[in-house]
């Protein structure tokens, strides 16, 4: 189950989590990796170490959802394994809610489809927590109904029933990940950045933090190579074929939290904070059962600590100073 000697397909592979994936990957010497970024968040700086690692690694831009074009990736390359992170994410969706459903659907689809053809072994399709919605209860297990509040959550949801009706109806070998909140170092800084380095570049610039509701809505925050090493050992395991696996921590912190201790590891305990109405869209609570993932591996993901916090505001100042 190894990828070693494999030849493996990263989609969304140049942005945040999927170029952590592909720095993972490498540690493991895959016979050949293709990456498929449409580069509308992914961007080629995420890949210089993995290409300075990995010198032949093929980099192509196209669009994941094109079920004809994903189809010659996967047979010109001799692709064994598709990791699926390519996506349009939940910010767009609020401008641009057709094209994201459509999108995000379609991708899933076509890797479906290309699994049923018999032209690859194995999918990886990393979903997200947002296809539950707010948390009817908590921990939020692999079985929580599915609230879809946003139309980027509609369609991560649309998606994992697709890829799970061709497991269930053709066998495919495929596993559906759902991550819960992940950050790190480049995660994208501009027009969809997430609170992370919306606060780092607030606080270097001397502007206010500005929290949407009371900031008490909690998530499940992961960090990123932690997420990059699960997603490999998930792929390992025989016994995650057909399964759906939540991946976090099984901590939750609120936003309130997480500002206070960005506020310390950037040496500026007293920075002012102002709240703001309510996002539309935004879940109020979120807290992964984890259960069935460490049933299924003996690695259990820590809870975010201060030094990943530290890390991943020495990165952002690199970029914003």
């Amino acid at each position: 189950m190894s990828v070693t000697s494999k030849s493996v397909l990263v989609t969304g592979g140049a942005g945040f989590i999927g170029s952590h994936l592909v720095d993972r990957l490498i540690a493991d010497n895959p016979r050949r990796i293709t990456v498929v970024d449409n580069f509308f968040l992914g961007s080629e700086s995420n890949l210089a170490q993995a290409k300075a690692a990995r010198p032949d690694i093929d980099v192509i831009r196209l669009d994941a959802s094109d079920l004809a074009a994903m189809q010659d990736v996967v047979t010109t390359n001799e692709i064994d394994t598709i990791f699926d992170l390519a996506v349009i994410p939940l910010p767009t969706s609020l401008t641009y809610p057709a094209w994201t459903v459509q999108t995000n659907v379609g991708i899933a689809t076509t890797f479906s489809e290309i699994i049923r053809r018999g032209l690859a072994e194995r999918l990886i399709h990393v979903s997200s927590s947002e296809a539950y919605g707010s948390a009817r209860y908590t921990p939020m297990d692999e079985e929580h109904p599915h609230d879809a509040i946003t139309p980027y959550a509609a369609s991560k949801s649309a998606a994992d029933h697709i890829i799970e009706s061709y497991v269930q109806t053709f066998g495919i070998d495929a596993t559906v990940i759902r991550p819960f909140n992940n950050i790190g170092p480049r995660q994208n800084p501009g027009s969809y950045a997430g609170i992370v380095p919306i606060v780092i570049r607030k606080v270097l610039a001397g502007e206010p933090i500005e929290i949407f509701g009371d900031g008490e809505q909690t998530r499940d925050f992961i960090f990123v190579r932690d997420t990059a090493d699960l997603i490999v050992q998930i792929h390992d395991a025989p016994a995650a074929r057909g399964e759906v696996l939540n991946l976090a921590t099984g901590h939750a912190t609120s936003i309130n939290e997480l500002v206070g201790r960005l506020l310390e590891a950037l040496g500026a305990p007293n920075h002012p904070v102002v709240h703001l109405a309510e996002r539309p869209g935004d879940v109020r609570r979120h807290l992964a059962d984890v259960s069935k993932l460490q049933k299924l591996m003996p690695h259990t993901t820590p809870a975010l600590t201060d030094e990943a916090l530290e890390e991943i505001v020495d990165w952002y100042r690199g970029i914003f100073q």
